[in-house]
């Protein structure tokens, strides 16, 4: 009876309930006499009564607000997947998918969707909710910015950045002066006018090249710190004379906008004596995720929105105000990453976007309609080369920098990207610029922005030098050289333990470089060199318990396949060693946009089998990841599933082909540095016909007569299998067995499998 005493009482209850329920609707019927209820009178007018209500739901705000969310969402990293693959910033597809959601692609080709999808009256909200994802952008920006940096390098850094400002600034005068007559909106003063050209000349966009020094390997380098340096000196500055721009633009004249500046002088003498020693104490109290509560992190918020609302009223801008609050956080690194995480992933995965779209609303390239006008934008992005690009590097140049470092620095400087669009957004809803400017000086941030990579990898070629991501040590070495990629700590310590098992009675012999590489946008420059730390320190641990000595090689990455792969053929490893990628960025199309691994349709397959590189109707039994590195390495690859591999003492080698002799290598390597036991299966007779590695086989023998079997004609039974701590098999093998469904699959140990 107990067992039916919980259904007895859930049935009671919901009945009772319906009952009571039933009744009160009952009764209140009566409570609606000569009210005038109208009520339908046939199916037909319910059904239409069903279509109005939907089609208003479908219209509502807040239906086309979120539909406008996800298309954009997806069209950014759409954009941005294809931008990254071609060696380009993550925001530069995004500033692209903002272009082409407008009126210059989808407005022009498919109008009738753009109506619907982006009508008028829904813009203001996206507007807002853009500029909000703008001031938490800003926000980090400014805690990205090590001040401590400025202090201790800011000689030589500062009188690049200034001469990065002043020569492009100079210039903008100059163009504005050629300009206004032509495109300045009606009664916008020529100062107005021209400060604003001159500072959208001037700008350098930080995050964008601290990304590009990060992928390029060159952030821990003389060259990579000045840089840094340079455009962190760069963006204080563009950003106070924006401030006083704007300033002066609102107040109609330089006199009456002393005011104002006096005003932001005021308050930014209180961010700097009153509010930031407040912030550091609050700071040092809450430095781990378990203190930083709720009621901390408001504070900080609330901070952060006053200061924006501040410089709003005072007339800089928000901006201005979430870019300084950023500036004056706590210094402590670990709260900055703690914090940079909390906002980064919504800031700039969902808010940022909505203001690339926005952006891209108000660009109508298809104003540009005439020869004129083109020839206008040609000068404005030479202008724009010319100041930012020639005048960095002739500073550069001055200040003791090699040609070579001074190109560097000069096609760096020049990246404008999303700051650029900042100070345009600025500047049009002020009403200082004109649509077709606008239009213009967008296409000026995306060339000048595209144009970086390029420009790079031109000065290397002019210089003769290639940003190979091998130490020069390593590329030296003579021994037999072992190259471990590894994504987690987890699977890097496992990886380390395999390497050591196939080195450590080499005597010296043997080199291990351990290799982490991590997507350049999940990084940031404040916290690299503290992530780098911590994704090596398990592994360095686990090295020093092994006695085996490694080399650790780091890397923000912009194509994490790729750079694996250049870096296992340019080291000329013997061995590379990875694991079975279970990353979110890989998979079909859909899975490398959005970080699903939903099987859609995968382009790298595509372009493979028409290239020739794969066969056309062939199955890879890996991932895509996986699969990309076996193609394109020119070194063997060892691709590792674990299954909780502690020790290496029983090893299972099955020949299931004659090509299988390359495994006789790694099954003698065990022998000699882990004195494994090896059993090795002839099935079908693979072994009996091939002379040499009978050969083999026999010379293992000879030295280790108790560690090698050889079985033939035996059926492997689940029990044997889970004896083994490491299953050895080839690629084609491995394909073979999971082609098959072999039912070792279900049993096998770890697995290492082999492409030669």
């Amino acid at each position: 009876m107990k067992k039916y005493r919980n259904l007895l009482f859930y049935i009671g209850v919901t009945g009772g309930a319906s009952v009571i329920l039933y009744w009160i609707v009952i009764f209140g019927h009566n409570l609606e006499i000569g009210r005038n209820i109208l009520v339908p009178s046939s199916g037909k007018s319910n059904l239409n009564e069903f279509l109005v209500s939907f089609s208003h739901n479908l219209q509502h705000p807040l239906a086309i607000l979120l539909v406008q969310i996800v298309t954009i969402i997806f069209a950014a990293r759409l954009f941005g997947w294809i931008c990254r693959k071609i060696g380009q910033p993550t925001v530069m597809g995004e500033i692209i998918a903002g272009i082409v959601l407008g009126p210059s692609v989808l407005g022009m080709y498919f109008p009738g969707v753009s109506s619907t999808l982006f009508p008028i009256q829904s813009l203001g909200n996206l507007q807002f909710l853009s500029q909000i994802g703008l001031i938490l952008f800003m926000f980090i920006i400014g805690m990205e910015l090590d001040l401590k940096v400025l202090k201790n390098k800011a000689n030589h850094a500062v009188v690049v950045s200034h001469a990065s400002i002043v020569i492009p600034f100079t210039l903008g005068m100059g163009l504005a002066y050629y300009l206004y007559p032509y495109f300045a909106p009606m009664r916008v003063q020529f100062t107005s006018f021209g400060l604003f050209l001159a500072i959208a000349m001037s700008i350098t966009a930080f995050p964008v090249l601290a990304r590009i020094v990060q992928e390029r390997g060159i952030h821990k380098t003389k060259l990579g710190a000045l840089v840094i340096t340079c455009a962190a000196a760069d963006d204080i500055t563009a950003w106070s004379l924006l401030a006083a721009v704007i300033a002066i633009v609102k107040a109609g004249s330089f006199v009456s906008s002393l005011y104002t500046l006096l005003m932001a002088v005021g308050y930014v003498c209180i961010m700097l004596k009153v509010v930031r020693p407040f912030l550091k104490r609050v700071g040092d109290l809450h430095v781990t995720r378990e203190n930083l509560s709720k009621p901390v992190v408001a504070i900080f918020f609330l901070t952060l929105i006053l200061s924006a609302w501040a410089t709003e009223i005072i007339g800089i801008h928000a901006l201005f105000g979430a870019f300084m609050t950023g500036v004056i956080m706590p210094s402590n690194s670990k709260f900055r990453n703690i914090f940079i995480e909390k906002i980064e992933d919504v800031a700039l995965v969902l808010l940022l976007p909505l203001f690339f779209v926005f952006t891209g609303l108000r660009t109508e390239i298809g104003l540009l309609n005439d020869a004129f006008l083109w020839k206008v934008c040609g000068l404005i992005i030479m202008v724009a080369v010319t100041g930012k690009f020639i005048g960095s590097a002739i500073a550069a140049k001055f200040v003791g920098q090699s040609w070579k470092d001074s190109l560097i620095i000069g096609a760096l400087m020049n990246t404008r990207g999303l700051m650029e669009l900042v100070v345009l957004n600025i500047g049009y809803d002020l009403g200082i610029i004109g649509p077709q400017i606008f239009a213009m000086m967008v296409i000026m941030a995306l060339m000048t922005t595209f144009m970086t990579g390029p420009a790079l990898d031109l000065i290397s070629r002019l210089f003769k030098s290639k940003g190979i991501l091998v130490p020069q040590e390593i590329n030296d070495l003579r021994k037999y050289k072992i190259l471990i990629s590894f994504g987690n700590w987890e699977s890097g310590k496992v990886l380390l333990r395999l390497a050591n098992s196939l080195t450590k009675n080499l005597n010296g012999n043997a080199a291990v470089t351990a290799m982490h590489l991590s997507p350049s946008n999940e990084l940031n420059h404040y916290n690299i060199d503290e992530y780098e730390k911590e994704s090596f320190a398990p592994v360095i641990s686990e090295s020093l318990f092994l006695n085996q000595k490694i080399t650790t090689l780091f890397k923000a990455s912009n194509n994490i396949d790729s750079d694996i792969v250049e870096v296992a053929n340019d080291g000329d490893y013997d061995l590379l060693l990875i694991g079975v990628g279970q990353s979110i960025f890989e998979g079909s199309l859909l899975g490398k946009v959005l970080g699903f691994s939903t099987r859609i349709i995968n382009p790298d397959r595509i372009i493979g089998k028409f290239t020739g590189q794969e066969k056309l109707f062939e199955n890879s039994p890996f991932d895509d990841r996986t699969r990309q590195i076996i193609t394109n390495s020119k070194v063997p690859v060892g691709i590792f599933i674990d299954k909780d591999l502690n020790k290496i003492t029983r090893v299972f080698v099955p020949f299931i082909f004659e090509n299988d002799s390359c495994l006789i290598q790694y099954a003698q390597k065990l022998i000699n540095n882990s004195s494994a036991q090896i059993s090795i299966l002839d099935l079908e007779d693979r072994i009996k016909n091939r002379n040499e590695i009978k050969e083999a086989i026999r010379t293992i023998e000879q030295s280790a007569p108790q560690q090698i079997s050889l079985l033939s004609n035996v059926k492997i039974e689940s029990g044997f299998l889970q004896q083994q701590d490491l299953m050895l098999v080839s690629s084609e093998g491995w394909k073979k067995l999971v082609d098959s469904q072999s039912i070792w699959l279900k049993n096998t140990p770890s697995v290492l499998i082999i492409k030669p």
